[in-house]
């Protein structure tokens, strides 16, 4: 304890332990010493590694999914719209807009309706979210999946971390509620219920059939979790994955569903990377429970179902603007109820995000004026993400003692990597597990932040790394492969 912490209330160990418990590894150590790097560079501006000290001229961030971050840029219709929305007083000169600024009329025409639902995005909306974007939201899930969707069932959220935070909080409801997990995850949810002093109950993925669900491994998973008294409430499934990338069959959804069913589980289904799909197709969860309602009358109709998207990811990027949906099918409407409230507390999402939530939900369209150019950007940011997936997977594929499986979706590549002997005891000398070891070493070589996966689970006995793909060009990736080699060098591979 320091010595001034006596003369306050607070101290580490006075505080809410279970925020203490908690772990968050794509923004823990490895991401503060990168942006110490970061700072260090820009002191020096322009960069002058050798006087710094750093044997680099900039930090690649490749270990958190920021789009904008790493120059992904925004889709013109969306932020020429937030402009006007930002600013109304534009609109009292639309010929300088249109002539001047090039902007389009559908836009000005979106500025106009959103501002007609919202009023102005300084002010509070309804705590669900403003009905007329809700009303949108549900058009599209129901052209997504082919199935209607009802608006009173959307909750307009702060990216999709607020809703998982919101739904989790309402499950959580004693310290023996569990929640089954995939590992390796995303680790808000073992964060969230790290802090909310719940269980997580993990269940693993298969690494050796493209990171998809194993329902023998699920249901392994519940029932040692029954047995050692913990009450399993739910399943979270992210699709496509994160750290992983799979993308799960149509087949891999109907099975988590009939499992649910089965045991009378919520599931949470994570979609923010549905765009990001490389290898086949992507398809919700919302569909996959529709189809087996048709199929078997009466059977599935009480499944409860929390599908959640999000703004931050796909080729919008907007993580900035934090706006999101979730869509209940299934519930109580007195937990619907108590959903709603729970939301209300926190006053409502912020407005120019739901709007951002708008307009991904409902794009210019062919023959709109915007709809080119909305395109070319677009395809353009979908053939970067995918070529970029290429280039680090052909990459790892050359590299020592590196397994990776083909890029399927999302923004990420999950490697296995093997290390030698002595690496693994050099890592225990510095109190690291072997892939943090490798992660930190990688980072002050090269300026490159990647995650371990012990950050996000992983089977015992095997080390991971994951990465992003978001950072432009490829030249990156050579000093990855070059830091491989001698690292490997080095420690005797």
């Amino acid at each position: 304890m320091s010595s001034s912490a006596a003369l306050r209330s607070l101290n580490v160990n006075n505080i809410n332990q279970n925020v203490r418990k908690a772990q968050y590894a794509v923004r823990g150590e490895l991401a503060v010493r990168s942006e110490e790097y970061r700072a260090k560079l820009k002191k020096g501006h322009p960069p002058t590694p050798p006087e710094e000290g750093l044997p680099f001229d900039k930090v690649i961030s490749a270990n958190i999914g920021n789009p904008q971050q790493l120059d992904q840029k925004p889709i013109t219709f969306f932020r020429q719209v937030l402009s006007i929305l930002e600013y109304p007083p534009l609109l009292e000169n639309e010929k300088a807009l249109t002539e001047g600024f090039g902007y389009k009329q559908d836009v000005i025409d979106r500025a106009k309706w959103l501002l007609s639902e919202v009023k102005s995005v300084g002010a509070y909306s309804q705590s669900q979210g403003v009905p007329g974007i809700r009303n949108s939201v549900a058009k599209f899930i129901e052209r997504r999946d082919g199935y209607p969707s009802d608006p009173a069932n959307i909750f307009l959220s702060a990216g999709a971390s607020s809703g998982v935070n919101t739904l989790m909080n309402v499950i959580c409801a004693k310290p023996e509620t569990g929640i089954l997990v995939p590992i390796p995850q995303y680790p808000l949810y073992t964060a969230t219920l790290s802090v909310l002093n719940a269980r997580c109950v993990p269940y693993y993925l298969d690494e050796s059939k493209a990171w998809g669900t194993d329902l023998s491994a699920i249901r392994s998973a519940y029932q040692k979790a029954k047995s050692e008294g913990t009450d399993v409430r739910a399943i979270v499934v992210i699709n496509p994955g994160n750290p992983t990338g799979a993308s799960l069959s149509a087949e891999d959804v109907r099975s988590v569903l009939e499992f649910a069913a089965e045991e009378k589980l919520v599931v949470l289904g994570d979609e923010v990377y549905q765009t990001n799909v490389f290898i086949g197709e992507f398809t919700s969860f919302k569909k996959g429970l529709r189809d087996l309602q048709k199929e078997k009358l009466g059977k599935y109709d009480n499944v409860e179902l929390a599908s959640l998207n999000s703004i931050s990811k796909g080729m919008v990027g907007e993580c900035g603007h934090r706006g999101g949906y979730f869509e209940l099918v299934g519930f109580d409407e007195e937990v619907k109820q108590q959903i709603y409230k729970f939301v209300s507390i926190m006053l409502c999402a912020p407005v120019i995000g739901q709007c951002l939530v708008e307009m991904q939900a409902n794009p210019p369209k062919e023959g709109d004026p915007s709809y080119p150019l909305y395109k070319e950007e677009y395809d353009g940011i979908a053939r970067g993400l995918q070529s970029r997936a290429t280039a680090l997977w052909e990459a790892f594929k050359q590299m020592e003692g590196v397994e990776c499986q083909e890029p399927q979706g999302s923004m990420y590549l999950y490697p296995t990597i093997h290390l030698p002997r002595k690496a693994i005891e050099q890592a225990k000398k510095e109190n690291r597990s072997p892939d943090e070891f490798w992660c930190f070493r990688l980072l002050d070589a090269t300026g490159i932040c990647v995650v371990p996966g012990s950050g996000f689970g992983q089977k015992e006995g095997t080390l991971h790394f994951r990465t992003t793909f978001l950072a432009p060009g490829t030249e990156w990736v050579g000093r990855i492969t070059e830091f491989h080699r001698g690292f490997m060098r080095e420690f005797g591979g």
